[in-house]
């Protein structure tokens, strides 16, 4: 057993030239997991979205690593530097500013330029604002989309939330406090007051809070006090008939739209799927099903 024991040990350390995406606490600090500290403390550099953010963190842990800063304006330079390191053998640990790296922020740009160049990628999993919002929000978590920030520009806020009218889906984006009654407004005129949605801001934090309900409840309740800090905005599922039933729906719709739109079957199946939250293939293969084929 000692000998298995030594030898989990040997595996678990530091492999030279390796890229870890580290998942850090979005609030709590001790929501960091027992790997990720030691990640953090033995990788030659920790590249930090905000790097006066992260060390807050490093300085509560005690950890003196060699932090750079890796965001959307020094992205593109950044990655080639660090891609150089880990060739010649640094070891890199990345971190956002909170939660897990390249959800909703910089991050894809490494994680590819290293796929594509052989550099081995190792995920330290970690905290989520949007995974633990959802657990948490009481509506379905079995299947969901999660649609990183709603759009700034009302227009295309609108058009992605129209897209939802008739969504299968739990549907989860991110949202600012400068923008979440405008949101929760055009959910209600939208998709109407009574679809439930939740609010959870400042998760894993001293005031964090959700609201549920309706949408038009949740809208009131948003609209007696400002709302800050990191908000995620949950909208449940179109309430409909059975799955039987929404299934057989999707072929009259197809065939609605053909012939409101004089569309083709392909584009009015596209069109379909986007408002029911679906893949073209999935779409595609459910209206087969539905032609006996």
């Amino acid at each position: 057993m000692r000998e298995e024991n030594n030898s989990e040990t040997r595996r678990a350390n530091i492999v030279p030239g390796t890229l870890y995406l580290v998942g850090t606490p979005i609030g709590n600090l001790e929501d960091l997991t027992l790997r990720a500290l030691r990640i953090l403390k033995e990788v030659s550099v920790v590249a930090c979205e905000d790097t006066r953010q992260t060390q807050k963190l490093l300085n509560h842990y005690d950890i003196r690593t060699l932090t750079i800063s890796y965001h959307e304006h020094n992205e593109a330079d950044r990655a080639a530097e660090l891609i150089v390191r880990l060739a010649e053998g640094a070891s890199v640990a990345l971190v956002s500013d909170a939660g897990t790296p390249c959800i909703s922020d910089p991050g894809f740009r490494l994680v590819h330029l290293a796929i594509r160049k052989g550099i081995p990628v190792v995920p330290i999993p970690g905290a989520s604002a949007f995974v633990c919002a959802l657990i948490a929000s009481g509506l379905a978590v079995d299947s969901f989309h999660f649609g990183g920030f709603l759009p700034a520009k009302s227009g295309q806020r609108r058009t992605v939330l129209e897209s939802l009218r008739s969504s299968t889906l739990t549907d989860v984006f991110y949202e600012t406090p400068q923008r979440i009654i405008a949101a929760l407004e055009d959910i209600v005129e939208l998709l109407g007051a009574d679809r439930e949605v939740v609010v959870a801001r400042e998760i894993t934090k001293l005031h964090e809070e959700f609201l549920r309900g309706p949408a038009g409840e949740v809208l009131a309740e948003a609209r007696e006090r400002p709302l800050r800090g990191e908000i995620t905005l949950i909208i449940s599922h179109a309430q409909g008939g059975s799955p039987a039933a929404e299934a057989a729906n999707l072929r009259q719709r197809v065939e609605q739209i053909m012939a409101e739109q004089n569309l083709d079957e392909k584009a009015a199946l596209k069109t379909v799927a986007r408002e029911r939250g679906m893949s073209r293939s999935e779409a595609y293969r459910e209206l087969q099903r539905l032609k006996g084929g």
